[in-house]
């Protein structure tokens, strides 16, 4: 079994009615509550804030102090409303809301995001979407509407990977892919592991979130980015969530003197690099234009070996990102990294490696979630705009074990990871009336 905390009595249960299209327009989205969703974010950017002149900054590591502070403020919403809270073996938490004369062995619809951060990152990122999912459940108690399906909220473990991991642990170990085991033996720069960091907090569970037993999930997450910006729409309707090939990849010349060395003579890893560097640039923008408007290649780690102004480079360590909605274009890519290596071989006499280890399909996101989603913001009048993801979140996981929607509110000037991260008030909850809509839906069919 998952740990379970007690729910308390705080909040009394109200009469609900049955569910009908005109009753849940005039009752949820009015229910929706921007002044009760604004004070719980605010209220978890003061766990691990970072004094900054201008926005908003916090750092929020999983395990640390700042983390405990949020997740226990977390339970404690969730027990204000009376639902049954567990922690997992890994530390996700969900709050699960069972209506009167619902079987509570029934497959959830489930919600949320995550409350970790990235250093100095932002104070909407993972936690607009764990307070909306909330905020969704308490619009329905509200408006006493009665979903024929049990409802939860969850938190994530380690989404950012800002300590133990590369990201999205604590939903991968939901699905499968990764083992309790695993996850908890992962360990940080100190050698401190998930698991001792999650008992120094008290929240180590038992047992394993399983995503499978979800009817559906949505996810509400900022867009980082500036399209439903420019787009002036209210928020976004996501259909595919791209996916990620990392590759790294050395490349090996001959570390000599600046000043004796002639130009003829030199083998210089450098200059390799910044040729693969350009190769990148120059394949991915021509996918651009002729084949997939999503492509994108980044070349994101350049690591200059022995790195003093007066030695020839000797080696060059590269960390390549390349991302798509589409895998064949990634693999044009790839080839084109290939290609570049060997020719670079052949006129610069360097020597190269190349490994591929993270590798993630697209995603799509299910027509099921999509359409309750434009159902949902055709009744509140909502303005939407269909795009893709660039960033996978933890959906990108979840869409492997059930259906999935993921829905984007706007960033002001698309800031993200930064003290600057902003989404305006009236969007977090336009955006929160969306979900709440499409939960719903979904939880009566």
């Amino acid at each position: 079994m998952v740990l379970r905390i007690c729910s308390s009595d705080n909040f009394k249960r109200r009469r609900v009615l049955p569910y009908h299209s005109q009753t849940m327009d005039q009752h949820l989205y009015q229910y929706v509550d921007e002044d009760r969703l604004r004070a719980d974010i605010m209220q978890t950017a003061e766990f691990g804030s970072v004094p900054v002149e201008e926005g908003n900054c916090r750092t929020v590591l999983t395990g640390t102090e700042a983390n405990k502070q949020a997740r226990e403020y977390f339970v404690e919403k969730l027990e204000e409303r009376e639902l049954e809270v567990s922690v997992d073996a890994v530390g996700n938490i969900t709050g699960r809301w069972v209506p009167d004369n619902v079987n509570p062995a029934t497959r959830s619809v489930a919600t949320g995001s995550h409350l970790d951060s990235v250093i100095d990152g932002g104070m909407f990122d993972g936690v607009l979407g764990v307070y909306a999912g909330l905020e969704a459940i308490r619009a329905m108690q509200d408006a006493e509407l009665s979903p024929s399906l049990p409802l939860e909220v969850v938190a994530f473990t380690e989404e950012e990977g800002g300590r133990f991991s590369d990201g999205v642990l604590g939903s991968s170990v939901a699905i499968g892919d990764c083992s309790v085991a695993d996850a908890l033996t992962t360990t940080d720069n100190a050698g401190v592991t998930l698991g001792e960091a999650l008992e120094e907090i008290g929240f180590k569970g038992e047992q394993r979130l399983d995503a499978t037993e979800w009817n559906s999930w949505f996810e509400l997450h900022v867009e980082q980015g500036t399209r439903l910006e420019e787009a002036s729409a209210s928020a976004g309707i996501v259909t595919h969530i791209t996916g990620t090939v990392r590759c790294h990849i050395d490349i090996l010349g001959e570390a000599n003197h600046a000043g004796t060395t002639s130009m003829e003579s030199r083998i210089d890893a450098l200059t390799a690099a910044s040729e693969l560097a350009l190769e990148i640039e120059s394949v991915t923008n021509e996918i651009v234009k002729t084949h997939s408007e999503t492509a994108v290649g980044t070349v994101g780690q350049f690591d200059v070996e022995p790195g003093s102004i007066n030695v020839i480079p000797g080696s060059v360590h590269l960390g390549v990102d390349i991302r798509d909605v589409e895998c064949e274009s990634m693999e044009r890519i790839v080839s084109s990294v290939r290609q570049c290596l060997d020719r670079l071989e052949d006129e610069r006499d360097v020597e190269t490696t190349f490994s591929r280890p993270y590798d993630i399909e697209p995603i799509s996101m299910s027509k099921r979630c999509i359409e309750a989603l434009h159902s949902a913001a055709t009744r509140a009048e909502i303005s939407t705009i269909e795009l893709h993801s660039g960033a996978g979140h933890d959906t990108m996981h979840i869409a492997k074990a059930t259906d999935t929607g993921l829905i984007f509110a706007p960033s002001e000037g698309g800031y993200s990871h930064s003290a600057a991260e902003w989404t305006d008030w009236g969007d977090c909850a336009t955006s929160t009336r969306l979900l709440a809509g499409a939960l719903y839906d979904l939880a009566t069919e």
